[in-house]
């Protein structure tokens, strides 16, 4: 999962809400960078798949659990070759043992993440892609783990791929709870580069997509006016993407070496502005971590605290408009990062932003809103539906 920004999509829709899985579409190739992007699109289109499937993923999830998403299956190890990515693939279990430290959440407060199956996926990969999936060389490059391609697909499927579709369950299973309960945030998922057809930086699904319909979602939704895209990003690291940079609708381009005052002051300008351009249904925030000083890929250097209040400017946004917020925590290459997330979910909770299961204010039926931070692209997106 590189890390280069933080995206938002709005998305206009006009599906009613038990159609939500159908929003499994292609939506995550986006370019790295640090950055805030947001898509907006209609829902017919955005919500629309050419069959409707059994799924496990819409079950009813008791009131007493909060809408954060997690299983222990997240977390990818197998004879140390995580330890060949710079990225923490362990980072998700620590988030909730720091949350659990903090006494916040226990384990039968968790809503337990589900693993998408061969037809979740299918609503929005192809199966050509999906059968690429069966070649560990092919897994090996998508994970930039080279060693990968030597192991027997077997193990390649249970060890590496099982948690990214339990990932993207959690994502799925996250946006219909933001719907139902005003918020969700999954401690997983956010893999941004992936998209119907192709996988990379780490992303093997496009799970993003299929919650709602990263350079992968950009390139999805490229042609799709009921989305709108606002992406704020290093505009000089991976991928350069410049064919699905096409797709954003905000595009907010930040240097080399951006710190916690100028970054923020864009963030909340940009987030107010995209927000008053559009009325989502829902938002979807990829909050990578990768924009952290010191991240070998981001190139920007936000402290610890500016992350957390990049989260709190976003979340107030939306529920200041009644809006939906489904959060991922996709990238962040630093051993720091899932103590970040962790604090910066314990002070959502201490501002009262998360914690309450109604959305007030004034929320729009016909537009969905998801924002993605990215890693790998150091930055921040928000994608409206």
């Amino acid at each position: 999962m590189k890390h280069y920004h933080e995206k938002t999509l709005f998305c206009q829709a006009t599906v009613k809400q038990p159609k939500f899985n159908s929003v499994v579409e292609n939506y995550h190739r986006q370019p790295h960078c640090e950055c805030l992007f947001s898509v907006s699109v209609r829902r017919p289109a955005l919500y629309r798949s050419s069959s409707f499937h059994h799924t496990d993923l819409y079950a009813s999830i008791p009131q007493a659990c909060l809408p954060i998403v997690y299983h222990p299956d997240y977390n990818i190890t197998f004879m140390g070759l995580e330890k060949l990515h710079p990225f923490d693939s362990g980072k998700w279990g620590k988030v909730i043992h720091f949350l659990k430290e903090e006494q916040f959440i226990t384990n039968g407060k968790i809503v337990e993440a589900r693993e998408a199956t061969e037809e979740d996926l299918q609503v929005v990969h192809t199966k050509r892609y999906l059968n690429r999936l069966k070649w560990s060389l092919v897994v090996a490059t998508i994970t930039e783990i080279p060693p990968v391609m030597f192991l027997p697909n077997f193990l390649v499927q249970r060890k590496v791929l099982r948690p990214l579709r339990t990932q993207t369950g959690g994502t799925i299973m996250a946006g219909k709870l933001a719907v139902d309960r005003g918020w969700a945030i999954n401690v997983g998922g956010g893999f941004h580069h992936c998209s119907s057809d192709r996988g990379g930086g780490f992303c093997a699904y496009a799970d993003i997509t299929l919650a709602i319909k990263g350079n992968g979602h950009e390139r999805d939704f490229l042609d799709d006016k009921r989305v709108f895209i606002m992406d704020m990003y290093n505009r000089y690291i991976y991928p350069g993407d410049g064919y699905a940079k096409r797709a954003i609708r905000r595009k907010v381009e930040l240097d080399w070496g951006t710190e916690d005052s100028e970054y923020l002051q864009k963030v909340e300008l940009h987030s107010e502005g995209a927000l008053n351009e559009v009325r989502p249904d829902i938002i979807v925030y990829n909050a990578g971590t990768d924009i952290l000083d010191g991240d070998p890929l981001g190139g920007l250097s936000i402290s610890p605290q500016g992350i957390v209040k990049r989260d709190e400017i976003v979340f107030k946004a939306a529920k200041r408009r009644g809006i939906p917020l489904l959060m991922v925590t996709s990238g962040g290459y630093q051993k720091e990062t899932a103590r970040i997330i962790a604090d910066s979910i314990l002070n959502l909770h201490r501002l009262g932003l998360i914690g309450t299961e109604e959305v007030e204010g004034e929320g729009s039926s016909a537009l969905v809103t998801h924002m993605i931070r990215s890693s790998g692209s150091a930055g921040s997106t928000l994608t409206s539906v």
